[in-house]
Order: structure tokens, then C-alpha cells, then sequence
């Protein structure tokens, strides 16, 4: 018998919004000096949440003004065991305020409650639980006796994990001594908004964190400034590259988390109902908005007519909806704009010979939606194989022999992430050893831990966050 889920909304009553959010600088909410604001819309009915300010090249100034003061006199001045204490302090606020940022982070991104709440806001509070351990022993992390912090920190994210990225880039800074000015993405501003207030509940000194929102001017302003020491950032490639031009001959510290095209390797001894949760949860999760995601599935031969037909069950019985609602599997993509881009890529996908394949499945009229979608009979020549689509597409290839897997999987310009499904521990090894990835699964998917290091090679960036090798990146 196969029962129907009744809706299981989480109410937005524990989120307060404010209409207009302003710039955040030197510990106070203070308004741009300019007179824009944009407004960020919520994904899965296009309602406008609120509008925030958008900070011009006076702003950024000022933000980066208030964190060298901060830095200057304050913050590397304070002992780690000190600075370890306001990390603590944040990363209690944060889980004591779980859920209502989690309903916040899904009402403002698209992504399912049972997302936010289950692994983005644990893994939040986990790297400022992290690396407030850190904080009074960075003598000991390996990286000299006497580790300095490099100054402040230009640090901008990106809309797919909006405060989980937050938190990989400020929790890391503010252990090793170092300020931040942080620009969060401008369709996904409200969490990083939230976490300002959540900075002056810690008593955090003021100019410690400040956060400038805006679109991609304010970003270049920031990036550019020559009062920043360090840039962090995570998005898409063609961005990083802009940035890589732009601070190189400056002396400033870069790392760039960028773009992926994840290879999924199944090999014929896999646990086949196994790999298939790990093939959905590396590709559906989060909408697929993910720059690790498995967005390309690489079956051996001779077992992918027992894995497609089980593969396809499954994926029928995700269900896509309010985002919400606990029952949600896949909620509304980010942005009209991020919809666009998926359409553009999988639209004429058919008159290159590719069979596309989707659940039935009732998309809502208002917002932004895409089903799931499996395309098979995909080469290594199609764009869908080759270009990043950063949505729930799975592209299937076929192999014969674990040399052609490994071929297949490293002929990509990215070289963030990967997956490998045996039984085989010597198979694993010899896989792992050879393949190109910052990231290596084995018999699982997108798994995530604040004391592991994550990062990738060629076109998906340089740089490490994560772990012990996180902090280098903020240190001299």
C-alpha cells in the first residue's frame, strides 16, 4: 500500500524579517551612502522577503577602514585562547538560533527545510566549534612556531550554502587574528544579515566582522581594495579568473573555490541500491546547486541496465515542492536567472541524440522550478558531459574498464570532486590514486566535515578550506 505524505510546513512565525537591512560596519547597521537597494525574492513563490542596501566603493572603504582598526588594536593584539572564546560564543548563538536561521536559509535560497536544518546549520556551528579549538594553538598546527595573521580579509560567497560558506571563510579568519569584510550573494544576502546580529549578541569588538552586501560591483570594489591583505572566494569560474587577474603582482593572499563537473564512478561489484542513494543524494541535493555535486554518473557497462531502471524508480519517488515542508526533497532553484541558465543547457539536448528522462512531476506555477533529469546516451564530446550546469541534471556515461573510467573522469576542466562505488578496497585505492579531484567519496557522496580539507585542482580552483590546512590560508 502506498500512502500519500500530508503537508508538514515549518512556520515562518520564527523568522523576523526587517523590510530594509543596511550595511553592517564597525558593529553597527549603518545605511549606504549611496541611496540603492535591491531585493532579494523568495525562490519558490517569488514574493519579495525584504530589500537590503548595496554598498558603493565609500562603503567598502569604510568596512575596510573599520577592520584594520579592528585588527590593528584589537583583534591581533587579543591571545588565541581569547579570540577562541568569541568563536564559542558565536557557535552556541548560532545553535541556540538553528532553526530559525534554518527556515531563513530555505526561504531565501529554495533549498528543503530538512536541508537547512539537518546539515547546513549543524556544519555551521561545527566549523566555528572547530576552529575556536584552534585559536590559542596555532603553534602547533604545523605551520611555523610563531604563526601571524595576514591582516583583513576580502571574503565573498557565494548563494548555494550561503551561511555554511560563511562560516567556512569567517570561522578560519577570526581564529588565526585576522578581520573580515564579507560580501554574501546578492540573491541570497539575509543569513549573513542575521549573522551580523548574531556578531553583536557575542559582543564581538566592533570591526572584527563587517558585512557589505550588493551585486558583482560591490564585490569587484572589495576585491580590489588596496586595504585588504586576502582574498577568499567561492563561485564560478569565469569570476575566479577575473579575480586571479586582478590581485596578481599585489602581494595579496588568494584562494578560490570555484566550479565542478563531479565524476560518480559505479564499478560492477558496487552495492547497486547503495550507489544509487549516493548517486541521488551527489546530484539532487540541493537542487543540484552544489560545485561538488556528482553531476556526472559513470556506470560500468555491463551493470548499467540493473542501475538506470532502479536509478529512475527512485528518482520518481523524490518529491518536489515547498521547500518548507519537512516531506520536500527538491526545492525551487535559486533564481530566475540560474533557471535560465539550466533550460539553455538541456533545451536542445534531444537533436544531439541525448534521451532525456524526468518524473512525472507537477511543478508549481509561481517560482522558480526544474524536475529532476536524467540524460543518457551522453559522450564526452556534449556539452551536458563538459560544462557545469549547477542543477538537478544527471549526465550518464558508460565504461568498460576501470582505466577508461578513470580517462573518462579526469577529461574535464574541473577537477574538484569525485565519487567511486566498489567493494574492492584495492580498487578504491587504485582509482583514488589516479583520478584528478580535490575530493575523493568512497561508497558515499557530498559528505562534509569541518576537520577535513576541501578543495580542488585546474578550473575548479586553488587553496584548501577545511581542516588544519584551512588555517594557512590566513596566516603569514
Amino acid at each position: 500500500m502506498i500512502f500519500d505524505y500530508a503537508p508538514a510546513p515549518e512556520s515562518r512565525s520564527v523568522v523576523r524579517l526587517r523590510d530594509t537591512y543596511d550595511l553592517f560596519i564597525d558593529g553597527e547597521f549603518t545605511p549606504a551612502e549611496g541611496a540603492g537597494t535591491l531585493p532579494t525574492v523568495n525562490p519558490a513563490d517569488e514574493t519579495e522577503l525584504a530589500r537590503f542596501a548595496v554598498a558603493g566603493e565609500a562603503d567598502v572603504d569604510r568596512a575596510v577602514a573599520a577592520a584594520r582598526r579592528a585588527h590593528d588594536t584589537v583583534w591581533s593584539r587579543m591571545s588565541g585562547a581569547e579570540r577562541g572564546k568569541y568563536l564559542f560564543r558565536i557557535a552556541r548563538i548560532i545553535q541556540e538560533r538553528s532553526r530559525e536561521l534554518a527556515v531563513l536559509e530555505s526561504m531565501d535560497n529554495g533549498k528543503p527545510i530538512k536541508e537547512t536544518r539537518d546539515v547546513d546549520l549543524p556544519l555551521v556551528a561545527a566549523h566555528f566549534f572547530y576552529y575556536a579549538g584552534w585559536a590559542d594553538k596555532l603553534a602547533h598546527a604545523g605551520l611555523g612556531r610563531d604563526p601571524r595573521p595576514l591582516g583583513v580579509a576580502a571574503q565573498i560567497i557565494p548563494w548555494n550554502f550561503p551561511l555554511l560558506m560563511l562560516a567556512w571563510k569567517i570561522a578560519p579568519a577570526l581564529a588565526t587574528g585576522n578581520t573580515v569584510v564579507l560580501k554574501p550573494a546578492e540573491t541570497t544576502p539575509l543569513s549573513a544579515l542575521v549573522f551580523a546580529e548574531i556578531c553583536q549578541e557575542a559582543d564581538l569588538p566592533p570591526g572584527v566582522v563587517n558585512i557589505v552586501t550588493g551585486a558583482g560591483e560591490t564585490g569587484r570594489t572589495l576585491v580590489e581594495h588596496p586595504g585588504t591583505d586576502k582574498v577568499a572566494f567561492t563561485g564560478s569560474t569565469e569570476v575566479g579568473r577575473q579575480i586571479a587577474r586582478s590581485v596578481a603582482g599585489t602581494g595579496k593572499r588568494v584562494t578560490l573555490e570555484l566550479g565542478g563537473k563531479g565524476a560518480n564512478i559505479v564499478y560492477d561489484d558496487a552495492a547497486v541500491d547503495q550507489a544509487v542513494e549516493g548517486i541521488v543524494s551527489g546530484i539532487f541535493f540541493n537542487q543540484g546547486h552544489v560545485c561538488c555535486a556528482g553531476s556526472r554518473l559513470l556506470v560500468q557497462e555491463s551493470i548499467a541496465d540493473e542501475l538506470l531502471p532502479k536509478l529512475k524508480e527512485r528518482i520518481g519517488k523524490l518529491r518536489l515542492g515547498d521547500p518548507l515542508d519537512k516531506n520536500t526533497d527538491i526545492g525551487a532553484i535559486n533564481s530566475a536567472a540560474q533557471l535560465e541558465r539550466i533550460r539553455e543547457l538541456t533545451d536542445t539536448v534531444e537533436e544531439e541524440g541525448v534521451q532525456r528522462w524526468s518524473p512525472s512531476c507537477e511543478l508549481p506555477s509561481a517560482g522558480y522550478w526544474f524536475a529532476p533529469t536524467v540524460l543518457t546516451g551522453v559522450s564526452q564530446a556534449h556539452r551536458v558531459a563538459r560544462e557545469e550546469i549547477f542543477g538537478p541534471v544527471l549526465s550518464v556515461l558508460t565504461f568498460r574498464t576501470p582505466e577508461e573510467a578513470v580517462a573518462k573522469a579526469n577529461n574535464s576542466p574541473y577537477g574538484l570532486s569525485a565519487g567511486v562505488w566498489t567493494e574492492k578496497g584495492s580498487r578504491m585505492l587504485w582509482t583514488a590514486e589516479r583520478l584528478r579531484a580535490g575530493v575523493i567519496w568512497s561508497n558515499t557522496f557530498n559528505k562534509f566535515d569541518p576537520t577535513s580539507p576541501f578543495g580542488g585542482y585546474k578550473e575548479s580552483g586553488y587553496g584548501r578550506e577545511g581542516g588544519r590546512h584551512g588555517l594557512e590560508a590566513y596566516l603569514g
